[in-house]
């Protein structure tokens, strides 16, 4: 099966290839702003928005007004009309909101230039990028299949990423034969039909404590650089170093619960897709249980929709079928050895006795042992 897969590594840039980074980033940035600036202007006055190859055609009379824009990757441009052509065509399908001006401030800072002509190729130590020439990285591993488009990444932390896009070949993974149910949870991060408890990790409130000292005093040394720039009118937040230190701190403490809790994720959703041929989750209305108030903290950190994105496509690469129940189905309500449904039960409620069988039962264990039977026998969605 031929697939599209990305090899993520950090860059080690000169000072000189950074600049270059952040002059491709920064162009890709004025050109979509610009060009969706023009799009919204000629709908208000036309009724009608523009189109890729409009804006391409525009973007060269741009260059000989703009000397600078021809300094980037050129492929850069191009991907941040196409972009915005896609944005658009997502808004117009009722699948996006509408496209939005991109900010200095967002932290995704990136660009992204294609393949042709060998102008990306890559060594043990080394790669080679238009307009950078050889740039040094961290190899993590072989790059295999047939390289397509690369994304270079800036990052809060100050650190640099690329991600290489190449058409890869992968395998199935032997058969096992087994299947199982994963109930998602917030006490245990899962439990598994089987039985097994998959404990929490609880990456940010691990590290919480520290994140909100260090954040603290980030907020301290930005009103000292406010009142000093104040004073000194010809001064930025770029000049006040102490702030620009500790905001790199913060942000590489968040970097770090990220990678941790991402680490996490990919293990285990690999660990189950090679053990078992049929996965059966729930169909999580994640977005909505984010409205409690209460929980919507723990939700988010446990990231029960990247974990599920994981398996899907993960499943799909290697020749296994996860299947996606209703997410109505009262899995916690059904004994699964009778079958009897015994009502809802508050969340403080971890074990019970079946009033009609007297099975007594550990409520998440059931709760995944009633999604794979479900799963198993009418499967709702399957990925």
């Amino acid at each position: 099966m031929l697939i599209q897969k990305a090899f993520k590594f950090r860059l080690f840039p000169t000072e000189e290839q950074a600049v270059q980074i952040n002059k491709s980033i920064g162009c890709s940035r004025f050109v979509y702003n610009h060009f969706l600036d023009c799009w919204e202007k000629t709908y208000k006055q036309t009724g009608k928005g523009l189109t890729y190859n409009t804006c391409s055609k525009a973007l060269t009379q741009l260059k000989a007004e703009l000397p600078w824009l021809k300094e980037p990757d050129k492929f850069a441009l191009q991907n941040s009309l196409k972009n915005l052509s896609k944005a658009y065509d997502r808004f117009f399908k009722k699948q996006a909101k509408h496209p939005r001006f991109k900010s200095k401030k967002n932290p995704n800072q990136a660009y992204k230039t294609c393949f042709t002509n060998r102008n990306i190729e890559v060594t043990d130590q080394t790669i080679k990028l238009p307009k950078l020439g050889w740039v040094r990285y961290a190899r993590s591993r072989q790059v295999k299949g047939r390289l397509l488009s690369a994304f270079i990444r800036h990052v809060p932390s100050g650190k640099y990423f690329i991600s290489l896009v190449a058409e890869a070949e992968v395998k199935e993974h032997p058969k096992t034969g087994k299947a199982v149910g994963i109930d998602l949870g917030l006490l245990d991060f899962m439990t598994l039909s089987t039985g097994e408890k998959i404990t929490n990790p609880k990456f940010g409130r691990s590290m919480e404590q520290k994140l909100r000292c260090e954040q603290r005093k980030l907020s301290h040394r930005y009103e000292g650089a406010k009142k000093r720039i104040l004073k000194q009118k010809n001064l930025t937040l770029m000049d006040a170093r102490n702030y620009q230190k500790q905001k790199i701190k913060v942000a590489r403490l968040k970097e770090k619960i990220s990678n941790r809790k991402t680490d996490f994720l990919h293990q285990w959703s690999t660990k189950l897709v090679k053990n078992h041929d049929q996965l059966v989750v729930e169909d999580l209305n994640v977005k909505g249980l984010l409205k409690n108030h209460h929980l919507a903290k723990t939700i988010s950190e446990v990231s029960w929709a990247e974990f599920v994105r994981q398996l899907t496509y993960k499943a799909q690469w290697y020749g296994k079928t996860l299947i996606k129940i209703d997410r109505f189905f009262p899995s916690s309500q059904r004994c699964a050895t009778c079958g009897h449904q015994d009502g809802k039960k508050a969340l403080h409620i971890r074990k019970w006795d079946c009033p009609q069988c007297g099975a007594h039962h550990d409520r998440d264990v059931n709760a995944a042992l009633n999604i794979l039977h479900e799963g198993l026998i009418k499967p709702s969605i399957e990925g």
